[in-house]
């Protein structure tokens, strides 16, 4: 029961934690945006691709922690997004597009033609969020540390002329 108390703020040191990242605003944009692009594709894969986020993170240099609030985030919007994946991929691939496995039902076929169409449009939607998202992330986490920064000045200008009043 104490550590249900404890939640909201192990939470509010958790978000500015990551707001306080080493790196900058940019390293904690890129891994939002990772997290999301990696999402929108992860359940036609059954979750494997969840595994792209460590190399992508390493090679963009992102921010896991944000990595997996993106991740979250996408799974929070990856039931609407998936009719938008499907109408992507219908308007790349092309029109008679089919799988055709020879040994595999019908059914089966049909379920692998629509997993693969979701994994295209994904990949697409998914990178066109991740850069919708990463330039007003960008923006926000350098306004919270602008703002710090300010408030810290004044804090500080504050105590300096206390200290010069008693003296």
């Amino acid at each position: 029961m104490n550590r249900l108390r404890k939640l909201p703020r192990w939470l509010k040191y958790q978000y500015v934690k990551l707001l306080r990242a080493k790196g900058g605003a940019t390293v904690v944009a890129m891994g939002f945006a990772i997290g999301l692009f990696v999402e929108m594709f992860n359940l036609p894969t059954y979750g494997t691709s969840f595994l792209l986020i460590f190399p992508l993170n390493y090679l963009l240099r992102g921010s896991f922690a944000a990595a997996l609030v993106g991740f979250l985030f996408g799974k929070m919007i990856y039931i609407p997004m998936s009719f938008l994946n499907a109408k992507m991929a219908g308007a790349v691939l092309p029109k008679h597009f089919a799988v055709q496995i020879s040994f595999l039902p019908d059914l089966i076929n049909h379920a692998l033609l629509l997993n693969l169409k979701l994994i295209v449009g994904g990949i697409i939607n998914g990178a066109i969020l991740g850069l919708l998202f990463f330039f007003p992330i960008r923006y926000s986490v350098n306004a919270f540390k602008r703002k710090r920064r300010e408030r810290r000045k004044l804090s500080r200008a504050k105590t300096v002329e206390t200290n010069a009043a008693l003296e």
